[in-house]
């Protein structure tokens, strides 16, 4: 398909020449010079692959929520990450795992992490503790200062969400 055939890739393609530069410098300041290229080739990306029927009135302001949301991801893997680091590092006994199983590990505390968006923190947490540390419904209780019967409630609401998730 030609350039000509596709109108939708047209525009993004003279937005990518207009604004990229501009959305480089904007995200530099809050990442590195790679990682801001990076989101901002994929923030135009994403921009590519959802269709808009008319012209955008402020492209900017759209280019900007794509690339923060794509910001907080990043950092948010990142977190996860160097959460991860910090408890291989505390545990003494545990051996370092290989490159393949760490980044698998990381993969893994990501895809949880998409799965668990959206759902409330306490209802995160009471998941997280129960599914990745072992605890207890009694052990989560007390560990969040919540009754016995919300442990049970949030367990029910994140089994929900992972079961409605792996049905689509």
């Amino acid at each position: 398909m030609s350039g000509r055939e596709n109108p939708h890739g047209e525009y993004v393609g003279s937005l990518f020449r207009s604004h990229y530069p501009w959305l480089c410098g904007r995200l530099r300041r809050h990442l590195g010079d790679g990682a801001a290229e990076d989101i901002a080739a994929e923030t135009f990306v994403q921009l590519l692959s959802a269709p808009v029927p008319e012209p955008i009135r402020q492209p900017r302001a759209l280019l900007t929520t794509i690339a923060q949301r794509l910001m907080y991801q990043l950092w948010r893997r990142r977190d996860l990450e160097r959460a991860y680091l910090d408890a291989l590092l505390e545990d003494d006994d545990h051996l370092a795992p290989s490159p393949e199983a760490h980044a698998q590990m990381v993969e893994a505390l990501q895809a949880i992490d998409t799965l668990l968006d959206g759902l409330p923190a306490k209802v995160k947490a009471t998941f997280l503790l129960s599914q990745l540390n072992g605890l207890t419904y009694p052990q989560i209780a007390l560990e969040l200062g919540i009754s016995q019967r919300s442990v049970s409630d949030y367990m029910a609401k994140a089994f929900n969400r992972c079961l409605k998730l792996s049905l689509d």
